[in-house]
């Protein structure tokens, strides 16, 4: 008995500080962690961002559809890398690109946080292109020296394409030639300079460097959250066309200024009437899957936050899916131990019986969910992804809570001695 009221009071407790955690925010819990849900543009508004294209004269109309196509999926690549799941990128008009980022409200902000438009190219002192984005295959990463001085630092290594290798050595071979004292290849960004590597005449006049990647430096004071943004804005690839921004400006939450508390209102009166009919009708085991529910609710609001999620309403229906899958495997798992208990069985062995005849069907379910999920995430984008994203989380944490700690109240409300068949709906 001493195990079994253990057992209940920890789950209490820790279903009390998820509970907290997850009303009043993580770091009143733990000092020094920030919150991290974000709102989609659906719940909250964002900002939105215009951007069109400068193209070349006398391009058709199927080029440039086919490049404002491409555009466009660059950009949605360039969102996703920075987190920005549930930001919009369309096409308006012939040649421009709208761009939807939810809970900036600074349009200017907004544009800092997406990024430039990441156009790498390798220049020489006359300004002369030798190295554009389409010559590099990926850019990553790294803390590490760069330079003779042995000191480590955040920077982006770039590896060039074959076609990209053979340019980057006759840049090299040419700059290092160079008789007026200007043997540097710089490395620009949208045309500004933010690295000049010289290349050493005496050791590659005749060659030239034969490498396949290059590493740009930021700076000893660069952190890595630098770094790291500057190498996914340029993995996402460069756009076919310069974009100019041409438009800022403010929006507000597409589903109305009181969308969240309404879904919010909804959902917990749903969440209600369910905990009800499973009190009504499991009794003693709708209590426990009662407490069981609130944990896991609590759980997935405190992940969304530790994993900085974006939450739009596609995310938030697949959180009542999860919801639900949690309480249809109670109500399995319930129906095959009330079955044992009719047939005389303990109500100790009726619950492992119970679980065990329920367990494969509901991890089956579950994994076919967790198949379909992933396929969405990996394939998928915008508010997808975000959908994706809380399905999976869900269905994972539902999987645990109701299939471990449920069971774990089921044998401490055995130990406690409540054990009346008809405690349990009989």
């Amino acid at each position: 008995m001493k195990r079994s009221v253990i057992t209940l009071l920890i789950v209490v407790v820790l279903t009390a500080a998820l509970l907290y955690a997850a009303i009043f925010g993580i770091g009143t819990v733990v000092p020094g962690v920030r919150d991290g849900i974000v709102l989609g543009l659906d719940l909250v508004g964002g900002s939105e961002i215009t951007y069109e294209a400068v193209v070349p004269e006398g391009i058709s109309a199927e080029d440039l559809a086919n490049g404002m196509n491409s555009a466009i999926a660059m950009l949605r690549q360039r969102l996703d890398a920075l987190g920005y799941t549930e930001a919009n990128a369309y096409l308006s008009g012939d040649r421009q690109i709208v761009v939807e980022i939810p809970a900036v409200s600074d349009p200017e902000e907004a544009v800092q946080k997406l990024g430039s438009t990441a156009v790498v190219t390798f220049e020489d002192a006359d300004g002369k292109e030798w190295i554009t984005g389409t010559d590099i295959e990926k850019a990553y990463y790294e803390y590490s020296a760069t330079d003779e001085s042995g000191v480590a630092q955040h920077h982006v290594t770039m590896n060039f394409t074959s076609e990209g290798r053979k340019t980057f050595t006759e840049a090299t071979k040419a700059v290092a030639n160079r008789t007026d004292g200007n043997n540097y290849l710089s490395i620009c960004l949208d045309g500004e300079v933010i690295s000049s590597p010289v290349v050493d005449p005496n050791l590659y006049s005749q060659t030239g460097i034969d490498s396949e990647s290059a590493v740009i430096t930021m700076g000893y004071n660069a952190t890595a959250e630098d770094a790291t943004y500057l190498a996914n804005l340029i993995s996402a690839g460069q756009l076919p066309f310069k974009l100019e921004c041409v438009k800022l400006q403010g929006v507000g939450a597409t589903l109305g200024e009181r969308s969240l508390q309404t879904s919010l209102m909804a959902g917990l009166i749903g969440i209600v009437l369910v905990m009800l009919f499973m009190i009504i009708v499991y009794r003693v085991m709708g209590v426990i899957s009662c407490i069981a529910l609130t944990m896991y609710g609590a759980l997935m609001a405190v992940l969304l936050s530790v994993f900085h999620l974006n939450l739009s309403l596609p995310g938030i229906a697949g959180i009542i899916l999860t919801i639900g899958m949690a309480v249809d495997a109670n109500v399995i798992i319930y129906e095959r131990i009330k079955e044992e208990l009719r047939t005389g069985k303990t109500l100790r062995y009726a619950i492992d019986s119970g679980y065990k005849g329920a367990i494969r069907a509901i991890i089956d379910a579950n994994i076919t969910t967790i198949i379909a999920g992933v396929v969405l995430w990996i394939f998928g984008s915008g508010t997808i992804v975000g959908f994706a994203q809380t399905l999976l989380i869900g269905v994972i944490v539902s999987m645990f809570v109701m299939l471990v700690v449920t069971k774990q109240l089921l044998h401490a409300a055995v130990g406690l001695k409540i054990r009346n068949p008809k405690a349990y709906c009989v």
